[in-house]
């Protein structure tokens, strides 16, 4: 495999994706660095069911939740890591199931603007 590909996500960053996006700022990074992951994810499900009117019925919330968190593991592994290979070492997964979590949960696409 050619350095090249293997640095893919060399210098990546998932806060400076969203920054580009404008859908954080530093004041916002600010606040969310005070808060816990499960006070993040508490707040970000209020503010879910109140789009919805508070019927979030029919959601398979507790199911959906291990794939959920996988995909936001994987978000931050990319930005995180100078390759693939660091990245399933980090995870203490081979290349290939790494490989495979890449492609079911579509995560290089959001670094590749595809």
């Amino acid at each position: 495999m050619s350095s090249k590909k293997t640095n893919k996500f060399k210098n990546y960053s998932f806060i400076s994706l969203m920054r580009r996006e404008r859908k954080v700022n530093e004041g916002f990074l600010n606040v969310l660095s005070s808060l816990t992951l499960e006070e993040v994810i508490a707040l970000k499900l209020e503010l879910a069911v109140q789009l919805t009117q508070h019927k979030l019925y029919n959601f398979p919330l507790w199911k959906a939740i291990p794939s959920m968190c996988r995909d936001a593991v994987l978000r931050y592994v990319l930005s995180a890591c100078e390759s693939k290979r660091d990245g399933a070492r980090m995870l203490g997964i081979d290349i290939r199931e790494f490989n495979g979590l890449l492609k079911r949960y579509n995560t290089e696409r959001l670094f590749t603007n595809e």
